[in-house]
């Protein structure tokens, strides 16, 4: 999950001011309501509207568009995170899946483009929109993520800042745990060989704390999914292990580490160049360096993200107050240890 807001749909109750008989009662048949019982009857309908959102989302035509990077390498995009395509002799490695009901989709664009079986998915993380479709896939299906992003993917934790999305039912147990992985790795894990090599990295927190880099080293592309979702303030996932102390060295440690590497699949955005991946990791050490600074002038969190503004050398950044504020109070808990 970005940090966009995207994804967040928010459910805003409105009512007619009460007339002088009626501050306790019910609109229509006067019985009259306790402050407990509104605040229960409010907390239903805020459940049931945050459901109904994510059902609408689902219910909406399914478009998958499809840019190809390669004559075996495609990204997939629409519902949810980035999906990337990659066709090898022995079959089709799928990295991340998208929001639930999205699984079905990709299958029937992967068939468009080869005939060939899809073999492995790889999750860059545990959000909702980049793994809920693994459990739509046959339950041969290789599934391969950093052994973090199992921890989270057991317990589906709600995203910070995104609870009202993300706090439904877990996924997976609710289908008998198709879609979990089956292997995992620490550090590095190499799949297949020549032409049909995929490398999988982790190199620290950031986004969460399972973010996989997953590369295609004979052509020169990197899948870094969330931790470069796109160019502005990350989703700092304190719930999922997150940091906003630990995601801009993690970014500098990738870049210093993966080689041979042009172009970037982002979590929710275009592609872009590995140059820009190694810009966002000086973005985030300099918002580090910042709010350290806000923090030790003795600025509450929330006057220091009022007063951030995004640098003028990152150019084309895009703002996001409400992200901005929720990645400061990150950082202030962090450092506060």
């Amino acid at each position: 999950m970005d940090g966009s807001g995207a994804n967040a749909k928010r459910l805003i109750l409105r009512s007619r001011p009460a007339g002088p008989d009626q501050s306790e009662r019910g609109a229509s048949d006067g019985v009259t309501m306790s402050p407990m019982t509104r605040a229960y009857t409010l907390a239903i309908l805020i459940v049931a509207g945050s459901l109904a959102a994510v059902a609408a989302q689902q219910a909406q035509p399914k478009v998958v568009d499809v840019e190809k990077l390669a004559d075996n390498l495609f990204v997939l995009k629409g519902g949810g995170g980035n999906t990337a395509v990659f066709v090898t002799a022995a079959g089709v490695t799928v990295v991340d899946t998208k929001i639930p009901g999205w699984g079905q989709p990709i299958i029937d664009k992967v068939k468009e483009l080869t005939s060939k079986p899809i073999t492995t998915i790889i999750n860059t993380h545990t959000h909702y929109d980049h793994v809920s479709g693994n459990v739509e896939f046959p339950a041969t299906v290789d599934v391969v993520v950093q052994e973090n992003t199992k921890a989270n993917m057991e317990r589906m934790g709600p995203v910070l800042g995104r609870e009202s999305v993300t706090s439904g039912p877990n996924i997976f147990k609710e289908n008998g745990g198709r879609g979990m992985p089956k292997r995992t790795f620490k550090d590095k894990m190499t799949l297949g060989k020549g032409a049909d090599q995929i490398d999988l990295y982790y190199f620290g927190r950031g986004h969460t704390n399972g973010d996989a880099f997953v590369v295609f080293p004979a052509l020169r592309v990197v899948h870094a999914g969330d931790v470069f979702a796109r160019k502005g303030p990350p989703l700092l996932d304190a719930n999922n292990g997150g940091s906003g102390v630990a995601i801009g060295d993690t970014l500098a440690k990738a870049h210093a580490g993966i080689k041979g590497v042009d172009r970037v699949i982002t979590g929710h955005s275009d592609v872009m160049t590995w140059a820009d991946l190694d810009e966002y990791g000086k973005f985030n050490r300099d918002f580090l360096t910042w709010v350290t600074a806000a923090m030790k002038s003795g600025k509450t969190a929330e006057a220091a993200a009022a007063e951030y503004a995004i640098p003028a050398a990152y150019k084309g950044y895009a703002a996001n107050a409400d992200q901005t504020k929720s990645n400061v109070a990150v950082i202030y808990k962090e450092l506060a240890k």
